[in-house]
């Protein structure tokens, strides 16, 4: 019998209840990251919002994976405090203080990765259910439950299990559930990794270019999905990610990196006007004579007024 054939129904899934508000998610402020000389993230302030998409862009080496690695205790920052607030626990975290498995686990921040870091010889299934071990465990009593097969390791595992197959619905991989996750297709297995991270139940997820890779059909349907995401489970996302119809089509608020510094920070609309970003994006273009003898040779092709100055026209 494959596995798929022993996951229930979704009706019973256990997804956060969504929130309604808007409030103040994550304060970033003053975060700088050094490596030796090198200053990775230079006094980067910026807050994200629940149930909002934040996208952080850049060009390569702006220091957006960095941001992502101080917020989930990758890194301990130089300087800075990164504060989360918890909407459901009504708590404050100081993520910066925090080792990284207590910001997943007590903080509740999720992520994926650049490089898809599924457990690949595990069935897509066992890799949802592997992302509960935390709560497996504490229920089981750390192991002495789950020997005895006691009611509450029993319950933990049914409530596990429902979460997975509710997201493996929502991922269309529920036909899939027994295949080893490392013979999915590409998007596939980018899809599988979101709803893995979603199993641990987050207040925020880090998505680190989700979109790498895929085609621009799976590109629309991953649009889909963070909406959902968002819109459903009433939590904020924060993004990472170089496909600019991705960014610009989910967005509700984008902070751009330069060099590891904070050039632009607004709405989808303002930042794709920003001046500063489209210089960082596209270079600065120089106002200087050309030198004379390639004047005269443009001149001779284009006519006496296109070889003049450092810039022809059409």
């Amino acid at each position: 019998m494959s596995i798929a054939t022993m996951i229930p129904g979704v009706e019973g899934s256990t997804a956060l209840p969504a929130t309604t508000d808007r409030s103040v998610l994550l304060e970033v402020d003053h975060l700088t990251m050094r490596f030796g000389g090198l200053v990775a993230i230079d006094d980067l302030s910026f807050v994200a919002h629940n149930r909002e998409i934040t996208s952080i862009i850049g060009p390569n080496g702006a220091g957006k994976t960095t941001v992502f690695n101080c917020l989930t205790g990758f890194y301990k920052p130089t300087v800075g405090r990164l504060t989360l607030h918890h909407p459901q626990k009504q708590r404050t975290f100081y993520l910066e203080r925090m080792e990284g498995f207590r910001v997943a686990q007590q903080a509740h921040v999720g992520r994926t990765f650049q490089n898809i870091r599924l457990f690949g010889q595990m069935s897509v299934l066992e890799n949802l259910i592997v992302a509960q071990h935390n709560a497996l465990m504490s229920a089981s009593k750390f192991s002495l439950a789950g020997l005895l097969n006691l009611p509450v390791y029993r319950r933990a595992e049914r409530i596990a299990i429902e979460r997975a197959a509710y997201w493996l619905d929502r991922v269309g991989l529920t036909a899939r559930a027994d295949w080893d996750a490392q013979n999915l297709p590409y998007g596939d297995q980018r899809r599988l990794e979101i709803a893995r991270a979603m199993c641990t139940e987050p207040v925020v997820l880090c998505l680190d270019e989700p979109a790498a890779g895929l085609n621009p059909r799976e590109s629309l349907d991953l649009n889909d999905l963070l909406r959902a995401i968002r819109d459903e489970h009433g939590i904020g996302l924060l993004l990472i990610e170089h496909d600019m119809s991705v960014v610009m089509g989910i967005s509700d608020h984008i902070v751009v990196l330069d060099h590891g510094r904070k050039i632009a920070d607004g709405d989808p609309k303002s930042v794709r006007e920003d001046p500063a970003v489209i210089k960082a994006y596209l270079g600065e273009e120089e106002d200087e004579d050309l030198p004379p003898e390639v004047a005269a040779d443009l001149g001779h092709i284009l006519g006496p007024d296109k070889g003049k100055g450092s810039r022809t026209d059409g």
